[in-house]
């Protein structure tokens, strides 16, 4: 199985996970001003992997993969740290990163926010306030601005819906609120917040925008299901996907896919079926990560799969994983799906939210007292993949 020549090969990171000491974030304060009886986070990120001074070791891992791209993002409350004010020092340091990338011969993908946001724009009401997507995108513009020919795309914002999931929905993210109402106004202003975006950037440069969605593929529990439930899958998969990129899929040059996992509907209730699943209980399902793909045709758009991969403590089930995730790729390119690369997740181990560090998703385990990079058996599998840029052995 050959992909075609010019196929993107990366790992991806994120800011957050991985830097270390982001203190002006809604995230920070929420982490170490934990009320009685609060549960998450089960730790705090504290200084993560430090790859804010490591950086250049761990693109020197990215370059050993074989990799031609990364993805990365830069933390927005670094950046404008105070409204309206922006922090030219910390510019200078991403535009380090950046160049660092570069003179290694990776292509750039940047997130612009991946979650956490500054302080003063969480206490302004963060994404329920209406003037939202204004705040974001001069951002946005002063960061295309800043950077340049450094960065070769934007993701404009990393799962949306997610984030509106967890902050307002189920509540276990900042703010912790548990209002529908409240999630549907955040969903509706992170969709005008890339609208605007996408056209300050635009108006800066011709850089290539998109937007990184996550999206779980939905099937019914038996073949012959109930037609609520079979009804009920087709919903919320549209709420999950369509409903989404339909409103910003004319300001979108690409599709960034966040696929994971796959959920079984029975007697209107997702659950996971018994098979293979990883450390966090998903459910290991490639046929799913294709059935994505050939749904996102429709858009007519160029895919990156911008996060695949998964919690494995003992790096026992990574290499089958990526095996087979790869593959069900491929079939779908086969069919017509316009995939142009593929990011796993992730380079190293990090800080994977309110779970903490317990889940592993790295290719490379790190050492938590010292930080010492390892690379983990997968590590060599996957680099070997995108040297040959094949499946093939």
């Amino acid at each position: 199985m050959k992909f075609p020549a010019h196929f993107i090969w990366g790992t991806a990171t994120s800011s957050y996970q991985v830097e270390g000491n982001n203190t002006n974030t809604d995230w920070w304060y929420w982490e170490n001003n934990k009320k009685r009886g609060q549960k998450y986070p089960l730790e705090s990120s504290g200084v993560a992997c430090d790859f804010y001074n490591r950086y250049e070791e761990d693109f020197d891992l990215c370059k050993q993969l074989n990799n031609n791209a990364v993805r990365i993002s830069v933390e927005w409350a670094r950046i404008e740290p105070s409204e309206g004010k922006f922090d030219y020092r910390e510019i200078a340091h991403y535009k380090k990163i950046l160049s660092a990338a570069k003179d290694r011969g990776l292509k750039t993908f940047v997130t612009l926010n991946h979650f956490t946001l500054p302080l003063w724009f969480y206490k302004k009401g963060g994404w329920v306030n209406i003037k939202s997507p204004h705040y974001f995108s001069r951002y946005a513009k002063e960061c295309a601005k800043e950077f340049g020919a450094l960065v070769d795309s934007y993701g404009t914002i990393n799962e949306p819906q997610v984030y509106a999931l967890m902050s307002y929905t189920v509540g276990k993210w900042p703010p912790n609120k548990s209002n529908l109402f409240l999630s549907l106004i955040v969903q509706l202003n992170l969709m005008s917040a890339h609208n605007e975006a996408y056209k300050k950037i635009k108006s800066v440069g011709k850089f290539t925008v998109g937007l990184v969605k996550q999206i779980v593929w939905y099937e019914t529990f038996e073949q012959k299901p109930y037609f609520w439930d079979s009804w009920y899958a087709k919903i919320i998969y549209w709420l999950n996907c369509d409903f989404f990129l339909k409103n910003i899929k004319n300001n979108l040059d690409f599709i960034g896919l966040n696929y994971y996992f796959t959920n079984q509907i029975k007697n209107l209730r997702a659950t996971h079926p018994q098979g293979m699943v990883s450390n966090l209980n998903w459910w290991i399902n490639p046929d799913g990560l294709k059935n994505v793909l050939l749904h996102l045709k429709k858009f007519n758009l160029p895919i990156y799969i911008t996060e695949n991969g998964l919690a494995d403590s003992q790096d026992r089930l990574r290499e089958m994983f990526i095996k087979n995730m790869l593959t069900a790729t491929y079939e779908a390119m086969q069919k017509g799906s316009p995939v142009k690369g593929y990011f796993h997740w992730s380079l190293i181990d990090n800080f994977e939210w309110h779970e903490g560090y317990w889940p592993k998703f790295g290719l490379v385990a790190i050492d938590r007292k010292t930080l010492k990079r390892k690379p983990r058996k997968s590590f060599y599998y996957y680099s070997k993949i995108c040297n040959n840029n094949s499946l093939d052995e």
